[in-house]
This record gives C-alpha cells, sequence and structure tokens, in this order.
C-alpha cells in the first residue's frame, strides 16, 4: 500500500522517532515496535462511505427530509444496556485528557515539537482551568466561610416549565469555561454544567472553611471513581475491568491484588497512547444518535413546517439548521434545559414502554456511524434557507478541499498518526487476528430479518488482512455481538435487544489508558488510597455519573 502523507496532520510531538527519549512526553505509542499500517485516501474511502461505516441517511418523501424512528417504536440500533447519557460523558472525559489546539487533519506540524497540552490524568483541569487565582471569573467567591464555588450561567427551563438547569456563563455568546470544547453541542455543554454544579454541592456538603484544593480533591475523587465503577464497567466489562483492577471490588487490597497492566507502561510520567486517543477510545462516535429529546415538554408546537413528524419535539445532533440541531459554541434556546431522567437510568426494553419520557439508549458500539456525522457543520457551507430542515441543509455541502466525513477523517488522521493495523495490535496483546472473512463493518442490527452489518471482505477486501486499528476496534465490537447472539440463537428483533461493548482489543486499550492514568496520578484516589469509596450517602461503593447527578441537583 502508499505511503500516508505528511499532510494529512499530526499530534505535534507524536511524530518523534520512536527511539527518541521524547517518546515519555504528553504524547506516546503503547505499542513503539510495531510497523506503521499505510494507507491512501482512495484506499480508505470505502470504510468510510455511506451504508459502510457511516450509515445511509434516514429520509422520506421524494425530496429526501429527514425522519427518524418514532419515539413509540423500537429502534434497531439502540443499545439498551448503555443510556445515551454516556456517550457525552465519554466525550468529558476525552477533554479532560486530551488536548490539540493546533493539530489539524491537513496542516503541516513541527514533527518534533513538544508543547503545552492537557495533563494527561483525570484531574479536572478541563473544569478547574488554572484555578480561582489565576482565573478568578470562572468562580463566586460571595461566600467568606467556604471555598469559592463556579459561577453558573442563566437559568434553563423544560420547555415551558422551571428547571433545575442552567447554562454555562457566557460572553457575547461563547462559554467562560476551562476548556472550551465542553460547548461543542449541546448534551456536552450541559454536562458540564453538571459537573459545575456538583462542585458547588460539593462545597456546602463539606465543612465550612474547607479549604478549595480540599473541595477539588474530593470532586476529582468521586469523579475518578465513577469513571472506572461506571463508564468503564458499562463501556469494556466487568470481566476486563476485575483483571486490570483484580483489587476492585473483591475485599482485596492492591498489595494483595496488584493493578495488572499489560500493555500499557511508562517510565517517568504518564502519557497518552496515540492508540487510543487516534483509534480506541474513537469509539464513542458509534454511539452518537441522530436525534435526542432533551426534555419531555419540549414538542416545538408540532411538526415545524416540511418536517416529519417523527421529529417533533426532538433535536438532530447536527444539521444546518441550528435551531433544530445540537450544534455547540452558541447560546442556545433557554427552554432548551436538559432533563437527565431521560439520559440515565435503566432504558426500558419493551416496545409498550416507549415514549418521550423514556430513557433513551446510546446507539450500539458497532462499526456504524450515524449520517448527521458525515457533514460536520464546521467543515460544510451554511445552508442559503437555515429556517427550513430540507435534504440541502440536512445533508450540507462540503466547503472546498474540506472533508465533512467524520469516519473519513478518524480513518486519515490513523493512517496520519502511523498507527499500526488492528490485526498487528492484536497479535501484540497475544489474542486472535481476526480478518476480512470474520469482522463485520456496518450496524450490529437486523432489519427485516437481514443483518445490517457486512463481512470487511465484501466493502473493502484491500484491507483484509491489514485494517486500519480504528476500524477494527469498531468491528471487532460488531463481530463480538454477533458472536454472542449466534450463540444464543437470536435473530430480528430479539437480537437487536442484545447490547454491544468493546472487544477485548479495544476493551484493553481503554481500560489500562483509563485506569493507568488515574495509577499515575499521585494525587488520584487509586494512589493516595485505593480502597477508598464515596459516602454512603451519595451512592458508596454505586457511586456514578447517575449518582454524581442525583448530588449536583439534576436528578431525583
Amino acid at each position: 500500500m502508499a505511503a500516508s502523507k505528511a499532510f494529512h496532520g499530526v499530534i505535534r510531538g507524536a511524530e518523534s522517532p520512536k527511539r527518541s527519549s521524547q517518546f515519555e512526553g504528553r504524547f506516546g505509542r503503547m505499542f513503539r515496535s510495531l510497523p506503521p499500517a499505510e494507507f491512501t485516501e482512495a484506499e480508505l474511502a470505502p470504510l468510510a462511505a455511506d451504508d459502510a461505516m457511516l450509515s445511509s441517511p434516514e429520509t422520506t418523501g421524494n425530496d429526501e427530509r429527514p425522519k427518524a424512528t418514532p419515539e413509540n417504536e423500537l429502534d434497531i440500533e439502540e443499545n439498551f444496556d448503555i443510556p445515551a447519557g454516556y456517550t457525552y460523558v465519554g466525550q468529558f472525559i476525552d477533554h479532560d485528557i486530551t488536548f490539540d489546539p493546533v493539530s489539524q487533519l491537513d496542516r503541516l506540524n513541527d514533527p518534533e515539537a513538544l508543547t503545552d497540552y492537557r495533563t494527561p490524568r483525570l484531574d479536572l483541569d478541563s473544569l478547574y482551568g488554572r484555578g480561582p487565582a489565576d482565573q478568578p471569573y470562572l468562580y463566586d467567591f460571595s461566600q467568606e466561610d467556604r471555598a469559592a464555588k463556579f459561577v453558573l450561567g442563566r437559568p434553563l427551563t423544560f420547555g415551558q416549565q422551571p428547571s433545575p438547569a442552567h447554562d454555562l456563563p457566557r460572553l457575547n455568546g461563547c462559554a467562560v469555561i476551562g476548556d472550551k470544547r465542553n460547548d461543542e453541542n449541546v448534551i456536552v455543554s450541559q454536562f458540564h454544567g453538571a459537573m459545575l454544579k456538583f462542585h458547588n454541592a460539593m462545597v456546602d456538603a463539606l465543612p465550612a472553611r474547607t479549604p478549595f484544593e480540599a473541595v477539588a480533591q474530593q470532586v476529582r475523587w468521586h469523579y475518578q471513581y465513577a469513571v472506572i465503577n461506571d463508564f468503564l464497567r458499562r463501556i469494556c466489562g466487568d470481566a476486563v475491568l476485575k483483571d486490570v483492577l483484580p483489587h476492585f471490588r473483591t475485599g482485596k487490597t492492591p498489595f494483595e491484588a496488584p493493578p495488572r497492566l499489560h500493555c500499557y507502561h511508562w517510565r517517568n510520567e504518564a502519557f497518552m497512547p496515540i492508540e487510543f486517543s487516534v483509534a480506541a477510545y474513537r469509539f464513542g462516535h458509534s454511539m452518537v444518535r441522530p436525534i435526542y429529546r432533551l426534555n419531555k415538554e419540549l414538542d416545538l408546537g408540532g411538526p415545524a413546517v416540511d418536517e416529519d413528524a417523527s421529529l417533533q419535539g426532538r433535536h438532530l445532533i447536527f444539521a444546518g439548521v441550528s435551531s433544530r440541531a445540537l450544534n455547540g459554541f452558541r447560546e442556545f434556546p433557554a427552554d432548551w434545559g436538559i432533563d437527565w431522567s431521560l439520559f440515565f437510568g435503566t432504558p426500558d426494553r419493551r416496545a409498550s414502554h416507549q415514549g418521550k419520557s423514556r430513557v433513551q439508549p446510546s446507539y450500539k458500539i458497532d462499526s456504524s456511524l450515524v449520517n448527521p456525522l458525515g457533514f460536520l457543520p464546521e467543515f460544510c457551507e451554511r445552508p442559503t434557507h437555515e429556517d427550513r430542515l430540507t435534504a440541502a441543509n440536512f445533508r450540507a455541502k462540503a466547503k472546498d478541499s474540506e472533508r465533512p466525513n467524520l469516519a473519513l477523517r478518524n480513518l486519515m488522521r490513523g493512517a496520519a498518526m502511523g498507527l499500526p493495523s488492528g490485526q498487528a495490535v492484536a497479535r501484540a496483546m497475544g489474542l486472535p487476528a481476526w480478518d476480512g472473512s470474520r469482522l463485520l463493518i456496518g450496524k450490529a442490527a437486523f432489519e427485516e430479518g437481514q443483518l445490517k452489518a457486512r463481512r470487511l471482505d465484501d466493502v473493502a477486501h484491500h484491507l483484509s488482512a491489514c485494517t486500519p486499528l480504528w476500524a477494527y476496534i469498531l468491528a471487532e465490537a460488531t463481530t463480538q455481538w454477533h458472536d454472542e447472539i449466534t450463540a444464543r440463537g437470536l435473530t430480528g428483533e430479539a437480537a437487536n435487544l442484545v447490547g454491544t461493548r468493546l472487544g477485548p482489543v479495544g476493551a484493553r486499550i481503554v481500560a489500562e489508558t483509563l485506569v493507568g492514568l488515574i495509577l499515575a496520578d499521585s494525587h488520584s484516589f487509586l494512589a493516595q488510597d485505593p480502597n477508598w469509596v464515596p459516602a454512603a450517602g451519595w451512592g458508596g461503593a454505586d457511586f456514578g455519573f447517575e449518582s454524581l447527578l442525583k448530588v449536583a441537583g439534576l436528578l431525583r
């Protein structure tokens, strides 16, 4: 295969010679000795096409207006094991541990430069910024006997009803927060706001005159605990989590059952593995739903002009019409307050219990991205008629020389970063290396009795034995799901109700990286008090992100 071109862009500092002493910087490699898998854009394009790793659009009518599965029907792509809120928990975690302010897909970068990135720790620097001494405008100092709280934005409502939600503080529409990326869409924006409120609740819960850093430490420890106990357990599965942290929930101490990191090792300080940030952790893109209900009161007064009734009261994750989509980096309407009971809880698998009050599931972790991710707004032209949701502004036109297809961007970035193939990583882990005769590309779902996913060999046979790592990890999850339903003799609707999680390669990279970053942080709970658990009144050993939202006053 032809060599990938340098102009595709890299994360600065990641392209230093593999044997350079600089590999212990902020970015590094788990599998430093594996050769890069090299691809051209033409070789990767079939994987990113509609009905391959990008779903075909859901449209209706001769003019192909967008539609969605009605709320009173089961959606074949929903993952009933993971509520929709965890998609944006994952995005928040990503912004907490990685930040490259200059890397763009088509920008030349200095391969030797090591610049000031986000700390590779789960320390909430995306929330706290540089702290109240250096960024006092983020904080409220009005309580003399209490640590500084965060400033909140304007109150938000559930439609016309009051709500406990607040927007982020803004200046000229721009969010005034520690990391502007947490305003990328309306959902992650309000999750960042929930974290602000959790800190404020912690200030009130701790004794008066508790120092600010002591409050922040408790917030960080609860967050880190929830990442391990809740997020990783759902995404990677109990077996992988307990193998990485044998002491966890077993009653043993870390001295009796020490952590088992087989792939992620560092010398002096933890680094951010490229295999994680550019491939494995991008599993979350497959979890994104095309459409969300923010609250039960918001119905837009019925379908807008020329819109399908299935969209009533819901918003597309991205679209050219900003009033009908959850596009970020703006002051959105005040009645778009998020009712988190629609994003966290236990999704009901029964069609009779669907409706606008249901817990929305995430989409399955599989090798398929929803079609709105094929035309990311920042890389597309603005529509001519922004007041109507039509085919023209639903699938916006790409700007000259831009690639708005997220699947293609992910594949090209992996090639530009010199990632090894999925098969090479599997072999390095001592796992079977699946090829294109086994790997499944597409939706982990049945429709009209037919499996939607296809063998990789039928989509891009030239990638059968050398598959891009990101595609391999998602195809591995799809294939694992198919193996499970086949073993259980399930097809059709019964199979669609079975959830997905990461497969052996993806789960191990994600679990080891996040656990490793916490272990390497000398201020984390795993480093300072590995048997620590949150207070019983806040959920105790079962504390997770649903508990966090309850403490923040956003869930009952």
